[in-house]
């Protein structure tokens, strides 16, 4: 597993180490390098970034294209990337498709084009459609994991690892629970302490707040209805389930969350929080409304887990896609 990075002030920082960008990255790229001489991997899936957060990934991609001209590089995109300016500007940094073009064989989408389609609302270089192949949402096939103990019948909030959702946490813990239901707000292990004591202040006497959760797709499940944020891993746990759900996207830093938000209440599948309805009468009477009742989700294309064996398979030319599914290595 490569050392993990996320956004902090001005840009990307290292998660776990007290390092500094261009040390974590120096890891990262030599840590990859390593993992591609070991396993000589036949497929190579990239999430997001084809070169990495700080182009850390490249150096070992074209040697490995070098050696192993047969390996197959995929990128994996998220159904949504960014608003269209945005994301041609993120192409163009990159050195726009021809660059992508020499190093990946094929862009795999991880959502519906029914419901959103990168590949033709400008967040995708035209010049790379043809590389496009839409699995579905990583929705269905999600496996429980253990379950954090609550009282039933109740109401759940999630706000992501929580780093910018403690306005939502707070409106909702505020918010009136109805009648013999309780209210359960995870803040996410990254909210600080000083939010995480926002939130719980003004929580109501039958709602309580807890940083963290062993895995909240269970409590999603088991959930009257839930309120969270427009994350992808958040969204698609939420669609592999029937509890209705109101979706309040993120509006800082990138028009993702908002797009995915927007696309699938389109489809019928969620509801959406507007940020100057963030308020906890509005999620109140959402609550009220909602609590029981069951969302059909079969319209929307769910099964990208199930799918993607077949669709390597395609690309490595292999007519079996079962010898596929348990031999898949994460780093």
């Amino acid at each position: 597993i490569l050392p993990g990075v996320q956004h902090g002030e001005g840009g990307y920082v290292s998660r776990e180490l007290d390092l500094d960008l261009e040390a974590s990255t120096a890891l990262r790229g030599g840590a990859f390098r390593a993992a591609l001489s070991a396993f000589a991997p036949d497929l190579v899936v990239i999430d997001r970034h084809p070169f990495g957060v700080g182009g850390e990934l490249e150096d070992g991609l074209r040697t490995l294209r070098a050696a192993n001209p047969e390996c197959r590089i995929v990128l994996g995109l998220r159904d949504v990337l960014d608003a269209p300016r945005a994301a041609a500007g993120e192409w163009s940094a990159l050195g726009g498709a021809p660059r992508i073009r020499a190093l990946f064989d094929a862009i795999w989408v991880y959502g519906d084009p029914r419901v959103h389609d990168l590949s033709v609302s400008g967040e995708l270089p035209a010049s790379l459609r043809d590389l496009v192949a839409h699995t579905g949402y990583l929705a269905d096939g999600r496996v429980d994991g253990p379950q954090h103990q609550v009282d039933a019948p109740y109401l759940l909030t999630t706000v992501g690892g929580g780093i910018d959702g403690v306005d939502l946490a707070a409106a909702a813990a505020a918010a009136p629970v109805p009648e013999g239901l309780t209210h359960l707000i995870v803040t996410g292990p990254q909210m600080t302490a000083a939010d995480r004591e926002r939130v719980a202040a003004v929580a109501t006497d039958r709602t309580s707040v807890v940083r963290r959760v062993p895995d909240a797709l269970p409590l999603i499940r088991g959930a009257e209805a839930v309120v969270c944020m427009g994350g992808y891993n958040t969204i698609c746990e939420v669609m592999s389930t029937e509890t209705p759900a109101l979706v309040a996207p993120r509006r800082r830093r990138r028009a993702e969350q908002g797009i995915r938000a927007a696309a699938l209440t389109r489809a019928g599948v969620i509801e959406t929080l507007s940020p100057w309805e963030t308020d906890p009468e509005t999620i109140g009477r959402w609550f009220a409304a909602n609590a029981g009742r069951t969302i059909s989700r079969a319209g929307v294309e769910l099964d990208g887990l199930g799918r993607i064996p077949s669709i390597a398979a395609d690309l490595l030319g292999s007519a079996d896609a079962s010898v596929l599914e348990d031999e898949f290595i994460a780093v």
